[in-house]
Protein backbone atom coordinates (compact mmCIF):
# COMPACT_ATOMS: atom_id res chain seq x y z
CA UNK A 1 0.00 0.00 0.00
CA UNK A 2 1.10 3.71 -0.58
CA UNK A 3 2.44 5.31 2.31
CA UNK A 4 1.20 9.10 2.27
CA UNK A 5 2.08 10.38 5.68
CA UNK A 6 5.38 10.98 8.07
CA UNK A 7 3.67 8.54 10.49
CA UNK A 8 2.64 5.96 7.83
CA UNK A 9 4.12 2.29 8.17
CA UNK A 10 6.68 1.60 5.31
CA UNK A 11 4.61 -1.01 3.47
CA UNK A 12 1.97 -3.35 3.75
CA UNK A 13 -1.95 -3.12 3.89
CA UNK A 14 -3.38 0.05 6.08
CA UNK A 15 -3.87 -1.49 9.36
CA UNK A 16 -2.05 -4.02 9.67
CA UNK A 17 0.43 -4.60 12.02
CA UNK A 18 4.47 -6.10 11.55
CA UNK A 19 4.57 -9.57 11.00
CA UNK A 20 4.79 -10.40 14.86
CA UNK A 21 1.48 -9.01 15.73
CA UNK A 22 -0.30 -11.79 13.82
CA UNK A 23 2.25 -14.68 15.19
CA UNK A 24 1.03 -18.03 15.58
CA UNK A 25 2.72 -20.64 17.96
CA UNK A 26 4.91 -23.28 15.84
CA UNK A 27 2.86 -26.17 14.88
CA UNK A 28 3.63 -29.46 13.85
CA UNK A 29 3.58 -30.73 10.41
CA UNK A 30 3.13 -34.28 8.83
CA UNK A 31 3.38 -34.98 5.25
CA UNK A 32 2.66 -38.48 3.21
CA UNK A 33 2.33 -39.01 -0.18
CA UNK A 34 -0.46 -41.67 -0.46
CA UNK A 35 -3.32 -38.95 0.13
CA UNK A 36 -1.23 -36.22 1.70
CA UNK A 37 -2.39 -36.28 5.26
CA UNK A 38 -2.16 -33.31 7.41
CA UNK A 39 -1.90 -33.24 11.07
CA UNK A 40 -1.71 -30.00 12.31
CA UNK A 41 -2.02 -28.53 16.19
CA UNK A 42 -3.49 -25.64 14.73
CA UNK A 43 -4.16 -23.69 11.11
CA UNK A 44 -1.58 -22.68 8.95
CA UNK A 45 -0.16 -19.45 7.74
CA UNK A 46 -0.46 -20.56 4.10
CA UNK A 47 -2.03 -23.57 2.55
CA UNK A 48 -1.43 -24.20 -1.47
CA UNK A 49 -3.92 -26.91 -2.33
CA UNK A 50 -4.04 -29.10 -5.40
CA UNK A 51 -2.44 -26.51 -7.79
CA UNK A 52 -2.93 -27.10 -11.19
CA UNK A 53 -1.67 -24.87 -14.16
CA UNK A 54 -0.82 -25.70 -17.56
CA UNK A 55 1.08 -23.65 -20.54
CA UNK A 56 0.90 -24.17 -24.22
CA UNK A 57 2.53 -27.90 -24.71
CA UNK A 58 3.56 -28.42 -21.20
CA UNK A 59 1.64 -29.11 -17.89
CA UNK A 60 3.66 -27.02 -15.20
CA UNK A 61 2.14 -27.94 -12.38
CA UNK A 62 -0.27 -30.98 -11.49
CA UNK A 63 -1.89 -31.22 -8.18
CA UNK A 64 0.78 -29.35 -5.92
CA UNK A 65 0.21 -29.14 -2.60
CA UNK A 66 2.34 -26.68 0.07
CA UNK A 67 1.50 -26.03 3.50
CA UNK A 68 3.90 -23.43 5.87
CA UNK A 69 3.51 -22.95 9.34
CA UNK A 70 3.89 -19.59 10.55
CA UNK A 71 7.73 -18.64 12.43
CA UNK A 72 9.25 -21.40 9.90
CA UNK A 73 11.65 -21.59 7.03
CA UNK A 74 10.32 -24.11 4.77
CA UNK A 75 12.36 -25.09 1.72
CA UNK A 76 11.41 -25.81 -1.68
CA UNK A 77 12.99 -28.13 -4.10
CA UNK A 78 13.73 -29.85 -7.21
CA UNK A 79 15.25 -29.62 -10.73
CA UNK A 80 14.82 -26.59 -13.17
CA UNK A 81 11.70 -26.74 -14.57
CA UNK A 82 10.56 -29.08 -11.45
CA UNK A 83 7.84 -26.23 -11.19
CA UNK A 84 9.17 -24.42 -7.74
CA UNK A 85 9.13 -20.66 -9.27
CA UNK A 86 6.16 -21.05 -11.53
CA UNK A 87 4.16 -22.35 -8.39
CA UNK A 88 5.65 -19.41 -6.23
CA UNK A 89 3.90 -16.91 -9.28
CA UNK A 90 1.32 -18.34 -8.94
CA UNK A 91 0.89 -17.57 -5.47
CA UNK A 92 2.62 -13.87 -5.97
CA UNK A 93 -0.24 -13.78 -8.64
CA UNK A 94 2.33 -13.60 -11.26
CA UNK A 95 0.58 -16.38 -13.19
CA UNK A 96 -3.33 -17.37 -12.69
CA UNK A 97 -3.78 -20.86 -11.33
CA UNK A 98 -5.86 -23.13 -13.55
CA UNK A 99 -6.95 -25.26 -10.32
CA UNK A 100 -6.94 -25.51 -6.79
CA UNK A 101 -6.68 -22.85 -3.75
CA UNK A 102 -4.74 -20.74 -1.98
CA UNK A 103 -5.50 -20.18 1.91
CA UNK A 104 -3.56 -17.36 3.41
CA UNK A 105 -3.93 -17.04 7.55
CA UNK A 106 -7.34 -19.02 7.23
CA UNK A 107 -8.93 -17.11 4.41
CA UNK A 108 -9.26 -18.10 0.58
CA UNK A 109 -6.96 -15.62 -1.35
CA UNK A 110 -6.56 -15.57 -5.34
CA UNK A 111 -4.22 -12.79 -5.96
CA UNK A 112 -4.62 -10.85 -9.35
CA UNK A 113 -0.92 -9.05 -9.55
CA UNK A 114 1.81 -8.82 -7.60
CA UNK A 115 0.74 -5.32 -5.97
CA UNK A 116 -2.24 -7.47 -4.64
CA UNK A 117 -0.35 -9.62 -3.22
CA UNK A 118 2.28 -7.39 -1.45
CA UNK A 119 -0.50 -5.60 -0.26
CA UNK A 120 -2.16 -8.67 1.11
CA UNK A 121 1.27 -9.52 3.04
CA UNK A 122 2.75 -12.15 0.27
CA UNK A 123 6.42 -10.74 -1.05
CA UNK A 124 8.89 -12.39 -2.96
CA UNK A 125 12.68 -11.91 -3.94
CA UNK A 126 13.31 -13.06 -7.62
CA UNK A 127 15.82 -15.06 -8.64
CA UNK A 128 16.17 -12.72 -11.88
CA UNK A 129 16.32 -9.23 -10.70
CA UNK A 130 13.70 -6.75 -12.47
CA UNK A 131 14.75 -3.55 -11.04
CA UNK A 132 14.97 0.45 -12.37
CA UNK A 133 18.62 0.67 -13.01
CA UNK A 134 18.61 3.77 -14.04
CA UNK A 135 17.06 5.18 -10.85
CA UNK A 136 18.76 5.01 -7.33
CA UNK A 137 18.15 2.41 -4.78
CA UNK A 138 15.46 4.38 -2.54
CA UNK A 139 13.91 4.57 -5.94
CA UNK A 140 13.51 1.27 -6.47
CA UNK A 141 13.24 0.55 -2.95
CA UNK A 142 9.62 2.79 -2.60
CA UNK A 143 8.64 2.27 -6.38
CA UNK A 144 4.57 2.41 -6.72
CA UNK A 145 4.25 3.39 -2.95
CA UNK A 146 6.39 6.63 -2.35
CA UNK A 147 6.04 8.55 0.95
CA UNK A 148 4.00 11.79 0.16
CA UNK A 149 3.18 15.10 1.62
CA UNK A 150 0.60 18.09 0.84
CA UNK A 151 -2.27 15.62 0.74
CA UNK A 152 -0.54 13.06 -1.65
CA UNK A 153 0.66 16.11 -4.44
CA UNK A 154 4.16 15.79 -3.84
CA UNK A 155 6.49 13.11 -3.22
CA UNK A 156 8.97 13.61 0.20
CA UNK A 157 12.47 12.60 -0.58
CA UNK A 158 12.99 13.22 3.35
CA UNK A 159 10.88 10.85 4.36
CA UNK A 160 12.16 8.54 1.61
CA UNK A 161 15.46 8.58 3.26
CA UNK A 162 14.44 8.75 6.17
CA UNK A 163 12.56 5.43 5.62
CA UNK A 164 15.46 3.60 3.79
CA UNK A 165 18.24 4.20 6.10
CA UNK A 166 15.55 2.56 8.82
CA UNK A 167 15.25 -0.70 6.82
CA UNK A 168 19.06 -0.71 6.37
CA UNK A 169 20.16 0.14 9.65
CA UNK A 170 17.39 -2.54 10.90
CA UNK A 171 18.66 -5.28 8.62
CA UNK A 172 22.50 -3.92 8.77
CA UNK A 173 22.28 -3.80 4.94
CA UNK A 174 25.44 -1.03 4.24
CA UNK A 175 24.41 0.52 0.64
CA UNK A 176 24.38 3.68 -0.15
CA UNK A 177 20.41 4.57 -0.47
CA UNK A 178 21.41 6.99 -3.34
CA UNK A 179 23.70 5.60 -4.81
CA UNK A 180 22.51 4.40 -8.62
CA UNK A 181 21.42 0.65 -8.89
CA UNK A 182 23.04 0.28 -12.27
CA UNK A 183 26.80 1.31 -10.96
CA UNK A 184 26.08 -1.54 -8.14
CA UNK A 185 27.51 -5.08 -8.55
CA UNK A 186 24.81 -7.90 -8.39
CA UNK A 187 25.06 -8.68 -4.43
CA UNK A 188 24.37 -5.70 -3.58
CA UNK A 189 21.14 -5.04 -5.71
CA UNK A 190 20.15 -8.14 -4.19
CA UNK A 191 20.32 -7.18 -0.67
CA UNK A 192 18.49 -4.28 -2.13
CA UNK A 193 15.62 -6.26 -3.49
CA UNK A 194 15.74 -8.32 0.26
CA UNK A 195 15.43 -4.88 1.65
CA UNK A 196 12.29 -4.23 0.13
CA UNK A 197 10.48 -7.73 0.49
CA UNK A 198 11.28 -6.62 4.11
CA UNK A 199 9.99 -3.56 4.03
CA UNK A 200 6.22 -4.57 3.52
CA UNK A 201 6.40 -6.36 6.54
CA UNK A 202 4.65 -9.43 4.92
CA UNK A 203 3.28 -12.34 6.44
CA UNK A 204 5.09 -14.74 3.32
CA UNK A 205 8.14 -14.14 2.20
CA UNK A 206 9.07 -16.10 -1.02
CA UNK A 207 13.13 -16.61 -1.72
CA UNK A 208 13.89 -17.56 -5.07
CA UNK A 209 17.52 -18.39 -5.36
CA UNK A 210 18.87 -15.38 -3.20
CA UNK A 211 22.17 -16.22 -2.33
CA UNK A 212 23.29 -17.45 -5.86
CA UNK A 213 25.04 -13.84 -6.21
CA UNK A 214 26.03 -13.29 -2.94
CA UNK A 215 29.46 -14.05 -1.36
CA UNK A 216 29.50 -16.18 2.02
CA UNK A 217 29.88 -13.38 3.93
CA UNK A 218 26.56 -11.94 2.52
CA UNK A 219 24.78 -15.37 2.77
CA UNK A 220 25.57 -15.19 6.85
CA UNK A 221 23.98 -11.72 6.55
CA UNK A 222 20.91 -13.07 4.85
CA UNK A 223 20.69 -15.92 7.10
CA UNK A 224 20.25 -13.68 10.57
CA UNK A 225 17.91 -11.88 7.98
CA UNK A 226 16.56 -14.79 7.58
CA UNK A 227 16.16 -15.52 11.43
CA UNK A 228 14.73 -12.60 12.39
CA UNK A 229 11.75 -12.55 10.37
CA UNK A 230 11.44 -16.09 11.64
CA UNK A 231 11.94 -15.40 15.14
CA UNK A 232 8.67 -12.23 14.34
CA UNK A 233 6.57 -15.21 13.12
CA UNK A 234 6.93 -14.95 9.65
CA UNK A 235 6.69 -17.82 7.00
CA UNK A 236 9.40 -17.83 4.63
CA UNK A 237 9.23 -19.95 1.23
CA UNK A 238 13.09 -20.22 0.67
CA UNK A 239 14.15 -21.78 -3.17
CA UNK A 240 17.36 -23.17 -3.30
CA UNK A 241 19.96 -25.85 -4.96
CA UNK A 242 22.38 -25.56 -2.13
CA UNK A 243 22.31 -28.39 -0.13
CA UNK A 244 23.77 -27.29 3.10
CA UNK A 245 21.55 -24.16 2.54
CA UNK A 246 19.23 -25.98 3.15
CA UNK A 247 19.46 -28.59 5.63
CA UNK A 248 20.86 -25.65 7.95
CA UNK A 249 18.53 -22.72 7.52
CA UNK A 250 15.18 -25.09 7.05
CA UNK A 251 12.51 -25.91 9.46
CA UNK A 252 10.39 -28.30 6.44
CA UNK A 253 11.44 -29.20 3.16
CA UNK A 254 9.01 -30.23 0.23
CA UNK A 255 10.44 -31.46 -2.80
CA UNK A 256 9.07 -31.26 -6.52
CA UNK A 257 9.60 -33.38 -9.58
CA UNK A 258 8.48 -32.98 -13.45
CA UNK A 259 5.54 -30.60 -11.88
CA UNK A 260 4.12 -32.96 -9.25
CA UNK A 261 4.67 -32.70 -5.21
CA UNK A 262 6.79 -35.31 -4.02
CA UNK A 263 7.69 -35.00 -0.68
CA UNK A 264 7.40 -32.96 2.25
CA UNK A 265 10.03 -33.57 5.06
CA UNK A 266 11.19 -32.24 8.19
CA UNK A 267 14.77 -31.04 7.35
CA UNK A 268 15.82 -32.19 10.52
CA UNK A 269 15.00 -35.99 8.54
CA UNK A 270 16.83 -35.38 5.55
CA UNK A 271 20.28 -35.90 4.49
CA UNK A 272 21.93 -34.52 1.22
CA UNK A 273 22.08 -38.05 -0.54
CA UNK A 274 18.40 -38.42 0.35
CA UNK A 275 16.85 -35.07 -0.94
CA UNK A 276 19.14 -35.52 -4.28
CA UNK A 277 17.59 -39.05 -4.69
CA UNK A 278 14.18 -37.16 -4.34
CA UNK A 279 15.07 -34.69 -6.65
CA UNK A 280 16.09 -36.62 -9.02
CA UNK A 281 14.09 -39.58 -9.13
CA UNK A 282 17.64 -41.50 -9.14
CA UNK A 283 21.10 -42.23 -6.96
CA UNK A 284 23.87 -39.48 -7.88
CA UNK A 285 26.70 -40.82 -6.18
CA UNK A 286 29.32 -38.18 -6.40
CA UNK A 287 29.13 -34.34 -6.69
CA UNK A 288 31.54 -34.02 -9.30
CA UNK A 289 32.33 -35.93 -12.46
CA UNK A 290 36.24 -37.95 -12.14
CA UNK A 291 38.38 -35.54 -13.66
CA UNK A 292 40.13 -36.41 -17.10
CA UNK A 293 41.38 -33.64 -18.73
CA UNK A 294 45.30 -33.57 -19.51
CA UNK A 295 46.75 -30.42 -20.14
CA UNK A 296 49.00 -29.93 -23.23
CA UNK A 297 50.59 -26.36 -24.28
CA UNK A 298 50.18 -22.84 -23.47
CA UNK A 299 47.79 -21.76 -25.50
CA UNK A 300 46.32 -18.36 -24.05
CA UNK A 301 49.40 -15.85 -22.11
CA UNK A 302 47.82 -12.43 -20.52
CA UNK A 303 50.62 -10.02 -19.21
CA UNK A 304 49.93 -6.99 -17.28
CA UNK A 305 46.12 -6.57 -18.35
CA UNK A 306 44.63 -3.80 -16.56
CA UNK A 307 40.91 -2.39 -16.61
CA UNK A 308 40.28 1.63 -17.88
CA UNK A 309 36.91 1.57 -15.96
CA UNK A 310 37.68 -0.88 -13.50
CA UNK A 311 39.87 -2.22 -10.52
CA UNK A 312 41.73 -4.52 -12.13
CA UNK A 313 45.25 -4.13 -12.07
CA UNK A 314 47.96 -5.83 -14.61
CA UNK A 315 46.50 -9.17 -13.77
CA UNK A 316 48.83 -11.94 -15.70
CA UNK A 317 48.60 -15.60 -16.32
CA UNK A 318 48.20 -18.68 -18.54
CA UNK A 319 45.72 -21.02 -20.06
CA UNK A 320 46.98 -24.69 -21.10
CA UNK A 321 44.85 -26.29 -24.03
CA UNK A 322 42.71 -28.90 -21.73
CA UNK A 323 42.69 -26.97 -18.72
CA UNK A 324 40.25 -25.92 -16.41
CA UNK A 325 41.45 -22.62 -14.67
CA UNK A 326 39.62 -21.30 -12.17
CA UNK A 327 38.73 -17.98 -10.47
CA UNK A 328 38.12 -17.02 -7.26
CA UNK A 329 37.53 -13.86 -4.51
CA UNK A 330 35.24 -11.91 -3.00
CA UNK A 331 32.37 -10.13 -4.58
CA UNK A 332 33.88 -6.98 -6.37
CA UNK A 333 37.55 -8.74 -6.08
CA UNK A 334 37.71 -8.32 -10.44
CA UNK A 335 36.78 -11.85 -11.28
CA UNK A 336 34.50 -11.06 -14.12
CA UNK A 337 36.24 -8.13 -14.65
CA UNK A 338 39.09 -10.83 -15.94
CA UNK A 339 36.97 -12.17 -18.35
CA UNK A 340 35.27 -9.04 -19.52
CA UNK A 341 38.17 -7.19 -20.38
CA UNK A 342 39.12 -10.63 -22.39
CA UNK A 343 35.92 -10.39 -24.42
CA UNK A 344 35.95 -7.10 -25.19
CA UNK A 345 33.08 -6.34 -23.07
CA UNK A 346 35.69 -3.91 -21.17
CA UNK A 347 37.82 -1.35 -22.61
CA UNK A 348 41.63 -2.48 -21.45
CA UNK A 349 43.91 -0.04 -20.03
CA UNK A 350 47.12 -2.14 -20.47
CA UNK A 351 48.34 -5.69 -20.66
CA UNK A 352 49.07 -7.84 -23.33
CA UNK A 353 47.21 -10.76 -24.98
CA UNK A 354 48.89 -13.47 -26.93
CA UNK A 355 46.93 -16.48 -28.38
CA UNK A 356 49.39 -19.54 -29.49
CA UNK A 357 51.86 -17.22 -29.13
CA UNK A 358 50.67 -14.46 -31.52
CA UNK A 359 49.29 -11.07 -30.30
CA UNK A 360 45.54 -10.27 -30.57
CA UNK A 361 43.60 -7.50 -29.06
CA UNK A 362 39.93 -8.70 -28.40
CA UNK A 363 38.63 -5.19 -29.10
CA UNK A 364 35.07 -5.94 -29.08
CA UNK A 365 33.14 -9.16 -28.20
CA UNK A 366 32.73 -9.98 -32.18
CA UNK A 367 36.68 -9.57 -32.83
CA UNK A 368 36.86 -12.13 -29.42
CA UNK A 369 34.01 -14.51 -31.20
CA UNK A 370 36.54 -14.15 -34.36
CA UNK A 371 39.36 -15.14 -32.31
CA UNK A 372 37.82 -18.74 -31.04
CA UNK A 373 36.67 -16.77 -27.13
CA UNK A 374 33.01 -17.50 -25.85
CA UNK A 375 31.33 -15.36 -22.78
CA UNK A 376 28.74 -17.07 -20.51
CA UNK A 377 28.26 -13.83 -18.58
CA UNK A 378 27.09 -13.65 -14.74
CA UNK A 379 23.37 -12.19 -15.32
CA UNK A 380 21.64 -14.68 -17.66
CA UNK A 381 18.74 -12.28 -18.24
CA UNK A 382 20.34 -8.91 -18.55
CA UNK A 383 23.32 -9.93 -20.95
CA UNK A 384 22.37 -13.13 -22.01
CA UNK A 385 19.47 -14.47 -23.17
CA UNK A 386 16.87 -12.50 -25.73
CA UNK A 387 13.84 -12.75 -23.61
CA UNK A 388 11.24 -12.23 -26.00
CA UNK A 389 12.30 -14.36 -28.70
CA UNK A 390 12.57 -17.64 -29.17
CA UNK A 391 14.63 -20.97 -28.20
CA UNK A 392 16.10 -21.82 -31.56
CA UNK A 393 16.87 -17.78 -31.95
CA UNK A 394 18.48 -17.79 -28.91
CA UNK A 395 20.38 -20.71 -29.90
CA UNK A 396 21.52 -19.43 -32.96
CA UNK A 397 22.17 -15.89 -32.80
CA UNK A 398 25.96 -16.01 -32.11
CA UNK A 399 26.48 -18.20 -35.41
CA UNK A 400 24.21 -16.90 -38.19
CA UNK A 401 27.01 -16.82 -40.69
CA UNK A 402 27.41 -20.37 -40.53
CA UNK A 403 23.80 -20.72 -41.65
CA UNK A 404 23.96 -18.45 -44.53
CA UNK A 405 22.47 -20.39 -48.33
CA UNK A 406 23.96 -17.92 -50.73
CA UNK A 407 25.13 -14.92 -48.56
CA UNK A 408 21.23 -14.16 -48.98
CA UNK A 409 19.03 -16.03 -46.52
CA UNK A 410 19.36 -18.47 -43.34
CA UNK A 411 18.66 -22.17 -43.35
CA UNK A 412 15.83 -22.96 -41.86
CA UNK A 413 16.71 -26.72 -41.00
CA UNK A 414 20.43 -26.43 -40.55
CA UNK A 415 19.26 -23.93 -37.79
CA UNK A 416 16.59 -26.62 -36.56
CA UNK A 417 19.12 -29.48 -36.56
CA UNK A 418 21.71 -27.90 -34.63
CA UNK A 419 18.63 -26.45 -32.15
CA UNK A 420 17.65 -30.26 -31.56
CA UNK A 421 21.10 -30.62 -30.95
CA UNK A 422 21.36 -28.24 -28.57
CA UNK A 423 18.00 -29.36 -26.66
CA UNK A 424 19.27 -32.82 -26.59
CA UNK A 425 23.27 -31.85 -25.73
CA UNK A 426 22.12 -30.08 -22.81
CA UNK A 427 18.62 -31.77 -21.92
CA UNK A 428 16.65 -28.35 -22.43
CA UNK A 429 13.40 -28.76 -20.74
CA UNK A 430 11.19 -27.00 -22.98
CA UNK A 431 7.61 -27.65 -25.12
CA UNK A 432 9.61 -26.56 -28.60
CA UNK A 433 12.16 -24.69 -30.40
CA UNK A 434 9.36 -22.20 -30.61
CA UNK A 435 8.63 -21.42 -26.85
CA UNK A 436 10.06 -17.74 -25.75
CA UNK A 437 13.30 -18.62 -23.60
CA UNK A 438 11.97 -16.33 -20.87
CA UNK A 439 9.17 -19.18 -20.12
CA UNK A 440 11.94 -21.37 -19.41
CA UNK A 441 13.52 -21.53 -15.97
CA UNK A 442 16.26 -20.31 -15.29
CA UNK A 443 18.55 -23.32 -15.16
CA UNK A 444 17.38 -24.31 -18.87
CA UNK A 445 17.69 -20.89 -19.91
CA UNK A 446 21.50 -21.45 -18.58
CA UNK A 447 21.61 -24.44 -20.95
CA UNK A 448 20.13 -22.40 -23.76
CA UNK A 449 23.52 -20.14 -23.58
CA UNK A 450 25.93 -23.00 -23.29
CA UNK A 451 24.73 -24.25 -26.46
CA UNK A 452 24.73 -21.08 -28.15
CA UNK A 453 28.07 -20.52 -27.16
CA UNK A 454 28.73 -24.24 -28.40
CA UNK A 455 27.80 -23.63 -31.32
CA UNK A 456 30.39 -20.95 -32.37
CA UNK A 457 33.18 -23.96 -31.72
CA UNK A 458 35.13 -22.00 -29.10
CA UNK A 459 38.35 -22.45 -28.49
CA UNK A 460 38.19 -21.04 -25.30
CA UNK A 461 35.46 -20.74 -23.28
CA UNK A 462 34.90 -17.83 -20.18
CA UNK A 463 32.41 -19.18 -18.00
CA UNK A 464 31.29 -16.71 -15.06
CA UNK A 465 29.51 -18.58 -12.86
CA UNK A 466 27.94 -21.21 -15.13
CA UNK A 467 25.98 -23.15 -12.69
CA UNK A 468 24.24 -20.19 -10.93
CA UNK A 469 20.60 -21.32 -10.19
CA UNK A 470 21.23 -24.49 -11.21
CA UNK A 471 19.69 -28.07 -9.86
CA UNK A 472 22.07 -30.67 -8.37
CA UNK A 473 21.38 -32.83 -11.61
CA UNK A 474 21.94 -30.22 -13.98
CA UNK A 475 25.37 -29.06 -12.65
CA UNK A 476 26.65 -32.64 -12.79
CA UNK A 477 25.84 -32.85 -16.68
CA UNK A 478 27.40 -29.07 -16.79
CA UNK A 479 30.85 -30.35 -15.00
CA UNK A 480 30.49 -33.58 -17.03
CA UNK A 481 29.98 -31.16 -20.48
CA UNK A 482 33.66 -28.51 -18.55
CA UNK A 483 35.52 -31.98 -18.62
CA UNK A 484 34.48 -33.05 -22.14
CA UNK A 485 35.55 -29.59 -23.50
CA UNK A 486 38.64 -29.72 -21.98
CA UNK A 487 39.65 -33.42 -23.08
CA UNK A 488 38.77 -32.15 -26.70
CA UNK A 489 41.30 -29.49 -25.98
CA UNK A 490 39.13 -25.80 -24.87
CA UNK A 491 40.54 -23.86 -22.81
CA UNK A 492 38.47 -22.97 -20.24
CA UNK A 493 38.54 -20.48 -17.62
CA UNK A 494 35.53 -20.23 -14.78
CA UNK A 495 34.44 -17.70 -12.25
CA UNK A 496 32.82 -19.05 -9.72
CA UNK A 497 31.35 -17.90 -6.02
CA UNK A 498 31.58 -21.92 -4.60
CA UNK A 499 34.74 -22.31 -3.40
CA UNK A 500 33.57 -26.61 -3.66
CA UNK A 501 32.72 -26.46 -7.43
CA UNK A 502 36.21 -24.60 -8.24
CA UNK A 503 37.90 -27.65 -6.03
CA UNK A 504 36.18 -30.14 -7.75
CA UNK A 505 36.01 -28.75 -11.42
CA UNK A 506 39.44 -26.92 -12.04
CA UNK A 507 42.68 -27.50 -12.24
CA UNK A 508 44.36 -24.23 -11.45
CA UNK A 509 42.59 -21.30 -9.18
CA UNK A 510 44.11 -17.96 -9.74
CA UNK A 511 42.62 -15.63 -6.73
CA UNK A 512 42.21 -12.19 -7.15
CA UNK A 513 41.70 -9.40 -4.39
CA UNK A 514 41.12 -5.83 -4.45
CA UNK A 515 41.20 -5.65 -8.53
CA UNK A 516 44.73 -7.71 -8.20
CA UNK A 517 45.81 -11.28 -8.58
CA UNK A 518 46.35 -12.43 -5.19
CA UNK A 519 47.75 -15.87 -5.78
CA UNK A 520 47.63 -18.87 -7.80
CA UNK A 521 46.94 -22.02 -6.45
CA UNK A 522 47.04 -26.33 -7.12
CA UNK A 523 43.06 -27.40 -6.95
CA UNK A 524 43.91 -30.79 -5.63
CA UNK A 525 46.48 -29.50 -2.81
CA UNK A 526 44.28 -26.46 -1.47
CA UNK A 527 42.12 -25.65 0.82
CA UNK A 528 38.96 -23.56 1.21
CA UNK A 529 40.95 -21.71 4.24
CA UNK A 530 43.91 -20.96 1.83
CA UNK A 531 42.14 -19.58 -0.88
CA UNK A 532 39.99 -16.87 1.32
CA UNK A 533 43.47 -15.70 2.59
CA UNK A 534 44.60 -14.74 -0.42
CA UNK A 535 41.33 -13.33 -1.32
CA UNK A 536 41.53 -11.18 1.46
CA UNK A 537 45.20 -9.94 1.18
CA UNK A 538 44.26 -6.58 -0.45
CA UNK A 539 40.77 -5.74 0.61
Amino acid sequence: GEASAEGSAPGGVQGQGPCWAWAKPNTQIVQEKEGRNESMEQPALLEMRHISKEFPGVKALDDVSLTVRPGTVHALMGENGAGKSTLMKCLFGIYHKDGGEIVLDGKPVDFRSSKEALENGVAMVHQELNQALTRSVQDNLWLGRYPTVAGGLMVSEKIMSRRTQEIFRELEVTVDPKAIMSTMPVSQRQMVEIAKAVSYDSKIIVFDEPTSSLTETEVEHLFRIINMLRDRGCGIIYISHKMEEILRISDDVTIMRDGQWVATRPAAELTMDEIIRLMVGRELTSRFPPKSNKQGDVILEVQGMSGRYTRLKEASFQLRKGEILGIAGLDGSGRTEVLENLFGVMTREGGSIKLHGRPIENRTPREAIKNGFALLTEERRATGIFGIRNIRENTVISNLKSYLMGGICLSDKKMKEDTDWSIQAMRIKTPSQSTEIRSLSGGNQQKVIIGRWLLTKPEILLLDEPTRGIDVGAKYEIYQLIINLANEGKGIIMVSSEMPELLGVCDRILVMSGGRLAGEVNAAETSQEEILTLAAKYV
